[in-house]
């Protein structure tokens, strides 16, 4: 699995989350990842393991599982705001993705609003592929125990 991490923002403070603010992670999904996404999930769809049924429903190879994904945008949250609590997600799957597709995720704040000691945030999410191409559009709402953002933790290779 490769995972490359990248943050920008719009802010004259690199660490400080505000509307603007975009957070980005890279991901090229592998045979594996697959496989471990339909033992956790128990989704053995044929799309995503045999080829010829993928051609026979017009993809040029077996696909990735959109959750499987969309599960970039979570995952760049709690990288950067460690306790946070995800709370929403709407996601339009536009292309397929296929093993060896370099996906960059991108979590842009569209709002944010504090409640007390926490913050909601109003999130745009989208997948492109390395090539430009959108691959899944949505909006995400999350719990952010603060504004400070913790630089990431790079996965090893095995995460």
């Amino acid at each position: 699995m490769f995972i490359k991490r990248v943050f920008s923002s719009s802010s004259a403070s690199p660490n400080l989350f505000k509307i603007g603010s975009i957070l980005k992670q890279a991901r090229t999904f592998t045979d594996a990842d697959v496989l471990g996404y339909s033992k956790l999930t128990h989704d053995a769809n044929p799309l995503h393991f045999d080829a010829e049924c993928a051609k026979n429903a017009g993809f040029s190879d077996i696909l990735i599982p959109g959750m499987l994904v969309a599960s970039l945008f979570p995952r760049i949250i709690a990288s950067h705001f460690p306790g946070a609590i995800y709370v929403s997600q709407t996601l339009q799957f536009k292309l397929p993705v296929y093993i060896g597709d370099e996906i960059i995720a991108e979590v842009q704040a569209t709002s944010i609003r504090q409640i007390k000691n926490k913050y909601i945030a109003k999130l745009s999410t989208k997948c492109i592929k390395s090539d430009g191409s959108l691959v899944i559009d949505g909006e995400a709402t999350a719990i952010l125990p603060s504004l400070v953002m913790e630089p990431p933790h790079l996965a090893s290779a095995s995460s």
